[in-house]
Formats: C-alpha cells, structure tokens, sequence
C-alpha cells in the first residue's frame, strides 16, 4: 500500500516515532494526521502492546491512526544500524524514552544528528532530560499532583481531584509538535535541525496558566473554588429543572444578567454592587442566582441567555457531547474502516485549513504490519530484510 498521507499539509516529511503510553502518541498522531509519514518503530518479539490499552482498544486505534508499524530491536547492533540508516533520511524522531536509555542504546541526539545534521529530534518525559527528577518515572497522574493542578480543582475542602482527562499528557503532545514545527521552520532558514523538549510538568505548569501566573505575579496560593470560576463572579454550575447549566455573565453584564433570570432585585442589593463585592460574597450571589436557575429547565435557560447574549451552555455527558448539532457540524467525530474491528469512528482533528484539509485515510496499524514494506522504501531487498528477522533484528 505505501505511505498514503492524511493531508498535503505535512506530506514529505519522514517521521520515527519512538513512543509509548499518550502523550508521545500524540505527538505523532498529530504529525501524521496532517500528512506526515509517520513510522511507529515497536519492538520485535513482543505482543506489540506496550502501551496503556490493547491495540484493538478505541483508545490505541484513536492514538495511532493514520501511522504504519515498524518492528525494530534497538536492543541488537543489526537493529540499531537499522535505525541509523533511517536516521540518516528522516527528518523528525519523536521519543519519550528515560533520558538514560536513548544514551545508552547509542540513539541518543548527538550519535544521531552526527549522522543526520538535519535531523529535529524531539523528546518528551515527564520532568526533563536533566536535573534532580530526570530519572525518575512519571505518568499524568501523578504530574496533575505535582504539577499543583489537582489542589486547584473540585469542591473546597473535599481535597485534592484529578481531572478526568489526561491533560498533562495531552498538552504535552501538542506542545512537542508545535516545537517540531518550529524548529523545522527554523530549519528552513538554517539548514540545521535541533534537539527539541518538553516535559509533562511543564506542560500542567502552563496549562494552569492564568493560576500560575496569579501565584508568580501576586503570591496568592489559588484554592479549590469547585466550579466557580476562581476570580469571576459569578461563573458556575447551577441547578436546573432538569440537571445542571454553566452560567458566566461576565462583570459589565451583571445588570443585563439579573433581568434576563427575572432578579431585577439582585442589581440593587448592596452585596453585589461591584465585582469585587461580587467576588467577596460568592456564596451569596450562587444560592440567589440557584433560586431562579431550578424554575427552568437546562435548555430553556441556554436559549433566554444566548437570546440575551449571556455565556451559557448545557453540562453535558458525552453522549450528548456528540449528538450535539454544533458538535456534529465541526466534524470533529470521523469514521474509519479498521480490517480487524471494521467500522470505527474516532476523534477527529480540532484543527481547520482553509486549503490543505486532513482526513483518517489509515486505521492503527497491525503489530508490524509494514516492516517490509518501510525497510524496502529506505533500500533494503528482500534478502536483507529476511536477514534482520532471522538474526532477530526486526
């Protein structure tokens, strides 16, 4: 079949992807959604599943659509010639190996951009390729602990809560490809690749953005507010007839606000009269917007206050999520055909270009299903290849 790309976005660029659990995934997910020929290297002899889930699982097939699998032992100095000789013709590796053991299989930055100047070579961990945690084990769970994001999130008082999404690695991943598409940028100019890092405690770090930037510039240590909006009042989750809604009037429409849930009364009462005050008596301005909030039901209230143009929006299970119509319109969920689990359909690119549009063209790949086929793309004959898998090299 040959290298198919997703999209003429990426097309042309060669990418060894070295990667386990999600957020290396995602990196070259990203790649190779967007047309790269991204090259999952895994090692021979094993199941193939080295990851969190088994390969058939909704969330392999989401991680590593649109790649094709490589059996590769880095382990055998046939394996890693093999891997050089790759090297030499690639123009991205992507990585989330312990910083130690690239150095120690002799794949490391320097041994490769002596083969490959161009090479932009991309590490992810969770704390760094140096420093006092550098060999330490890390997953996105224990870097929401670190990182101070679960001591910002859920009920006061009810200790610290996890997200329910895998954010440190998820913005990990993007964060590394976008330092790939900078630095090949860079390239351009300089002719030179780079050793491109992230690190998942940096990406929590920068995620928590506006909170981390409140504690640095001020020294105000940010709390659990539960789903209040930590400085704007109100901006919460309030009872409906029916469930819940998120409500966010920002500070200059409070007035517009109370009339539009029936609470002229709210404008006068002292306790609100500012932002300030707002914010001072948030328990307050809650229990009085809820009296109003549990006499209409969710989706009579999300029509009042967009009619009124008032932020709100529905609390949504994710079933809902995607019978949702503006949902359903970005196309976000895509449909795949996999020859082992047939018709699948995945989550899709946020990401929208004018010209060069990207599509699912291939489902996760079978457990080196295309070691052939890729080794014969860099000059290898049938013969050698028949080699490398006698003498367990691939």
């Amino acid at each position: 079949m040959g290298y198919t790309p997703a999209s003429e976005t990426l097309r042309g660029l060669t990418v060894l992807e070295m990667t386990l659990a999600r957020a290396g995934p995602s990196c070259g997910r990203q790649m190779a959604d967007w047309g790269a020929n991204v090259i999952k290297i895994e090692p021979p002899g094993q199941d193939g599943n080295r990851d969190f889930s088994a390969r058939n699982s909704p969330d392999f097939q989401n991680l590593h659509r649109n790649k094709r699998s490589l059996t590769l032992n880095l382990k055998s100095e046939t394996g890693v010639e093999i891997f050089k000789s790759l090297a030499a013709e690639a123009d991205v590796i992507i990585e989330n190996y312990r910083p130690d053991v690239k150095k120690r299989l002799g794949i490391d930055y320097d041994t490769i951009r002596a083969i490959n100047p161009r090479i932009v070579y991309a590490s992810l961990s969770a704390f760094g390729q140096d420093g006092p945690y550098a060999t330490r084990p890390g997953l996105d769970p224990v870097v929401q602990g670190m990182g101070g994001h679960m001591m910002v999130t859920g009920h006061p008082g009810g200790g610290p809560v996890r997200s329910g999404a895998a954010i440190s690695d998820m913005m990990g991943g993007a964060l590394l490809a976008n330092g790939i598409m900078l630095a090949l940028y860079e390239r351009e100019k300089s002719g030179e690749g780079q050793w491109v890092q992230t690190t998942l405690l940096e990406a929590l770090i920068y995620l928590l953005d506006f909170q981390s930037a409140r504690y640095l510039c001020t020294g105000d240590v940010p709390a659990q507010v539960g789903n209040d909006h930590p400085t704007s009042v109100p901006t919460s989750a309030y009872k409906t007839k029916d469930g819940y809604v998120l409500m966010a009037p920002m500070a200059p429409m409070w007035e517009k606000f109370c009339r539009a849930i029936g609470g002229e009364e709210l404008i006068d009462d002292p306790r609100f009269a500012t932002a300030k005050d707002r914010y001072d008596n948030r328990d307050a301005v809650n229990a009085a917007i809820e009296e109003k909030s549990v006499a209409k039901t969710t989706e009579e209230w999300v029509n009042l206050l967009n009619e009124a143009g008032i932020p709100c929006g529905p609390i949504n299970t994710l079933d809902k999520v995607f019978a949702d119509p503006q949902v359903k319109h970005t196309g976000i969920a895509q449909a795949i055909t996999s020859e082992a689990l047939g018709e699948l359909t995945l989550v899709g690119q946020p990401i929208h270009l004018s010209r060069t549009s990207q599509a699912m063209v291939r489902a996760a790949p079978a457990y080196g299903e295309h070691t052939d086929e890729v080794l014969r793309e860099f000059g290898y004959s049938d013969a050698e290849i028949a080699g490398f898998r006698g003498e367990g090299a691939v």
